[in-house]
């Protein structure tokens, strides 16, 4: 019997994407399904988006204390045994609900999962694909060291056991950029982050989203989630990675874009 995905949706004022995200999980047509969409009071039509997929979804529109404020109110209210939250600008790709309910149904002792992710555009066109290659070789040949060096973990395909809830917690509020980046630290203390070779999801990349609009606060964040859970020499190489990663991202990625 497959195990029961909830995937939560935190969104304010995306209504120009919010229906591909959404039709990107239903679409999945996973047999034991709960999708809830926690909205920050959105004023662009959101509502009138989210009002249509009634009795296929959940959702609640409120005035909240930002991304990382919805995704934990959204994690309390997830009844599955396999939760995640995809950003409502992201999409997943086919069958990867099935995928990872198959996953964690023959794998009772994983914790956690994670797979590749494609970074688009505005428009979904595959944009970045150097970065997406570089992720992916740490992927395969990363661990716990290495995640404290860089973020190689994509969160939009991230999935783990509710019943971490119990022990890890809900994500912390402190942290606006990098919120998954410590999450991932703290599980990893204790649970191997399984990697599967296969694209889970699409992350979109453009001038005004979060990543995009101020790459320096979020190597800036990361480096403070790093030293965390890091002894000086892997502060250093973070330091390090971060400082070429910013200017890779300031001085070329970025003006291509």
């Amino acid at each position: 019997m497959f195990p029961k995905i909830s995937i939560i949706t935190p969104t304010l004022n995306q209504a120009r994407f919010i229906e591909e995200t959404i039709k990107s999980v239903l679409s999945q047509n996973y047999s034991d399904l709960e999708y809830i969409v926690i909205d920050g009071g959105s004023t662009d039509g959101t509502q009138d988006i989210l009002e249509k997929y009634n009795g296929l979804l959940s959702w609640v529109s409120e005035h909240d204390n930002g991304q990382v404020d919805a995704i934990n109110k959204g994690l309390r209210m997830a009844t599955g045994d396999v939760v995640a939250y995809l950003n409502s600008d992201d999409i997943y790709t086919p069958n990867t609900l099935l995928t990872i309910g198959t996953f964690f149904q023959t794998r009772p002792e994983a914790q956690i999962l994670t797979g590749k992710c494609i970074n688009v555009d505005f428009n979904g066109n595959e944009t970045r694909s150097v970065i997406t290659k570089y992720k992916n070789f740490w992927l395969r040949v990363g661990n716990d060291n290495i995640l404290k060096i860089m973020n190689y973990v994509s969160q939009p395909a991230t999935f783990w056991r509710r019943s971490l809830l119990d022990s890890i917690g809900l994500f912390d509020p402190e942290y606006r950029f990098a919120m998954d980046y410590d999450y991932w630290l703290h599980i990893a203390q204790f649970h191997k982050i399984h990697f599967l070779d296969r694209y889970l999801a699409k992350f979109r990349i453009y001038p005004t989203s979060i990543t995009s609009s101020d790459s320096k606060k979020q190597f800036e964040e990361e480096y403070k989630i790093a030293a965390k859970y890091s002894n000086s020499y892997y502060k250093a190489l973070h330091m390090i990675h971060a400082k070429l990663s910013y200017f890779v991202y300031a001085n070329i990625i970025n003006k291509k874009s």
